[in-house]
């Protein structure tokens, strides 16, 4: 037993913020339909190098981007612009519990497939729409990227050096958190309709999920009115807690109260900051943060970076060192926690993709698809689920509605 057997999700998304979250719903045991073009399908199909596997259509083979948030689905091609691929999709949408879908707001009404069709004619069906600004509002129309919507919705604008130029975060992480928040709206649609019986229109947006994330950094300027500007590693609201320059590298050390402050103090040897007045309690710290920083990295400066984590953690101090990514897949916990996964693809071989971040105890999740060739489930699906004929299909190919 899998979280969500017996569940179908119609995934009619690409790029990263809809894959992502339907992506999290195979994981839990859905079936999902993954909706893709005729001939170039996802366009993260094409988002390389690297690539593993055959070549095939216009790509050189399987993109490690569309491999990361693609598996555990089934792909079909369908030409949702014509008449046969549009009654393709509402056949589909009768047989299933939810629907995802991340076009540009708007675009799937036009073509008949948009929520009030498809919910007076399904009335049980979820549709969940992740889209860049939402389906309201004076910006509804304009489509979303992730860089543009950290840009605008204020991410970058406290993103980098103190005295720098603003930074992006080195992941997409809207489309990834919208993706997710998507995926847990989703999941509350559906336990609303074991109680009502009747599905939902459920409205996912780059920009609301990006305010959202803001959280402590949004509370200080919405309750204290002040700005908050670039900190760098730093903290807003906890001093030391910030990236330290070690003499052969950084570190990053936190200090999250006055308890762990005294014990850094001790730890260090240095008594006489517990009673400077400048760093006495952390608003006095926060107050005077250049110059505590200051004098911890000329401290730190006379050691390396494994002589420090050795002492501080032997101290109860939360700290680690700043890994690269060939070091974190290195890392015994991640080894541990079986945070590397192996799958076998149809054209790659064996690939390496991301564990899970959730262990169930009972219902665990797993890999029981990997990442599909593009419209390798076509026939599969349109025999067994809507009981085409194989010649059906073959006329449907034809036609390039498949």
């Amino acid at each position: 037993m899998r979280p969500l057997d017996n569940i179908r999700i119609l995934d009619i998304t690409r790029a990263l913020a809809g894959p992502y979250c339907t992506m999290m719903l195979g994981d839990l045991g859905a079936d999902v339909i993954k909706i893709e073009r005729p001939v170039n399908g996802d366009e993260t199909r094409g988002w390389g190098p690297p690539f593993v596997g055959k070549p095939y259509g216009p790509y050189p083979g399987e993109s490690a981007y569309f491999i990361a948030a693609n598996r555990n689905k089934r792909s079909i091609t369908v030409n949702i612009q014509t008449a046969e691929g549009q009654d393709i999709i509402r056949r589909l949408a009768a047989i299933s519990d939810v629907l995802v879908e991340n076009y540009r707001t708007g675009d799937l009404d036009k073509l008949g497939l948009g929520y009030p069709h498809l919910h007076k004619l399904f009335p049980k069906l979820i549709y969940c729409s992740v889209s860049g600004y939402g389906r309201t509002g004076p910006y509804a129309d304009r489509p979303g990227y992730d860089a543009v919507l950290q840009a605008e919705a204020g991410m970058m604008g406290i993103t980098g050096p103190v005295d720098g130029p603003p930074s992006r975060a080195g992941i997409p992480i809207i489309d990834i958190t919208s993706g997710m928040f998507a995926a847990t709206a989703i999941l509350s649609a559906l336990r609303a309709r074991d109680i009502s019986g009747e599905g939902q229109l459920v409205d996912v947006s780059l920009f609301d999920s990006h305010i959202a994330l803001l959280t402590n950094v949004a509370s200080n300027y919405l309750v204290g009115g002040q700005p908050p500007r670039r900190l760098g590693n730093a903290h807003p609201n906890l001093v030391p807690y910030d990236a330290f320059s070690a003499r052969d590298g950084w570190f990053i050390l936190g200090v999250a109260n006055e308890k762990q402050w005294g014990l850094l103090c001790d730890m260090l040897d240095r008594s006489d900051m517990k009673t400077d007045i400048r760093f006495a309690a952390n608003r006095d710290r926060v107050a005077n943060r250049e110059a505590l920083v200051a004098e911890l990295n000329s401290i730190f400066s006379q050691r390396n970076v494994d002589d420090w984590l050795g002492d501080l953690i032997k101290a109860g101090l939360p700290c680690g060192p700043i890994n690269s990514i060939p070091q974190v897949f290195d890392h015994p916990q991640a080894q541990a926690r079986e945070m590397i996964l192996e799958t076998e693809h149809a054209s790659a071989g064996t690939v390496k993709l991301t564990g899970f971040p959730y262990k169930f105890s009972q219902t665990p999740a797993e890999i029981q698809k990997p990442p599909p060739l593009l419209g390798q489930h076509t026939l599969e699906v349109l025999t067994s689920l809507l009981d085409y004929s194989p010649e059906d299909v073959a006329s449907l190919r034809d036609k390039g509605t498949i």
